[in-house]
């Protein structure tokens, strides 16, 4: 397999830096970013001293400063330093923000699905609905999360599925692009001691991710997904994100998890849950190896 330019052609008029090196980047741009930031909100009483959000405001900037902060600085780095357009880290026009929203619609159902698949099979009770309805201030914190959110799932998708695979594979191949990005992702996600379901879903997230950008070319549409998929986990059904708590009631159905941590996640939530392992598995084959008419689309 061969070096290739996979979102766009056009030909960098900066320093493109040597495939080797772009992961220590892609780490550089992340810590680099989020320590100053969680440095800062930590003496303001936003995060705790594990640096984890605390309470309403703590989530907002959780999800907004260092996040927003890495795309920055990663875009930057594009613009300035590579000297390339954005249509080759993934943001080709046209019709960018429709197909962000279609991802968004997407990412909130294949989560519902997800949760709607473990509730069926015995992982989760009900213990209310709609809990989050009747409180304007919810409502409120609400939408001010799917903004959030926007912020936060957007900037991952940027760096590791936009500029990283892109540059990795511009230097060597698609192959070490998708295996390289794919490693710090999921480097950068692993807990110690976490179970080895968990590990293998952040494994297949990251390589699902990867698959819908290379096969539509652009990154809009996993952007979006990722961005209603998060939000939809942290808002609709009272259980926790990626282990953290979201201090906010239930927008859809409270649901408790119950019996074997395989069908709920346990700690970490859906996401470490073996519906979740179906559905990646299954949507990352369907993505890699299914037939399309187009390569444009989401």
């Amino acid at each position: 397999m061969k070096s290739r330019a996979i979102y766009s052609g056009e030909t960098a008029l900066g320093w493109l830096p040597w495939g080797a090196l772009a992961p220590f980047l892609a780490l550089l741009f992340v810590v680099g970013t989020a320590i100053p930031t969680s440095l800062l909100l930590e003496p303001l009483g936003l995060l705790d001293d594990q640096w984890n959000p605390r309470g309403t405001y703590g989530w907002f900037a959780f999800l907004i400063l260092p996040f927003g902060a890495m795309a920055l600085v990663n875009l930057l780095w594009v613009r300035i330093v590579e000297r390339r357009p954005f249509a080759t880290i993934g943001l080709a026009p046209p019709g960018g923000a429709r197909v962000f929203v279609i991802g968004v619609a997407i990412g909130c159902v294949t989560l519902l699905g997800v949760v709607l698949a473990g509730w069926a099979l015995g992982g989760f009770k009900a213990e209310g609905a709609g809990d989050a309805l009747s409180s304007p201030r919810e409502l409120c914190f609400i939408a001010g999360l799917l903004a959030s959110f926007a912020v936060q799932a957007s900037a991952e998708e940027l760096v590791f599925r936009g500029w990283m695979l892109s540059a990795v594979a511009r230097k060597f191949n698609v192959a070490w692009g998708v295996g390289l990005s794919s490693f710090i992702f999921c480097l950068l996600h692993y807990e110690r001691g976490q179970a080895p379901l968990v590990t293998l879903n952040i494994v297949l997230f990251a390589l699902f991710a990867c698959a819908w950008a290379l096969r539509s070319n652009r990154i809009w549409g996993v952007m979006g997904w990722h961005v209603g998929w998060n939000w939809l986990l942290a808002t609709g059904f009272h259980l926790p994100v990626t282990s953290l708590d979201v201090p906010v009631s239930a927008l859809l159905v409270h649901l408790v998890p119950t019996g074997s941590a395989v069908l709920n996640g346990g700690h970490q939530g859906p996401e470490g849950s073996l519906t979740c392992t179906v559905f990646f598995a299954v949507a990352t084959a369907w993505l890699a190896f299914g037939k399309t008419r187009h390569n444009r689309g989401a």
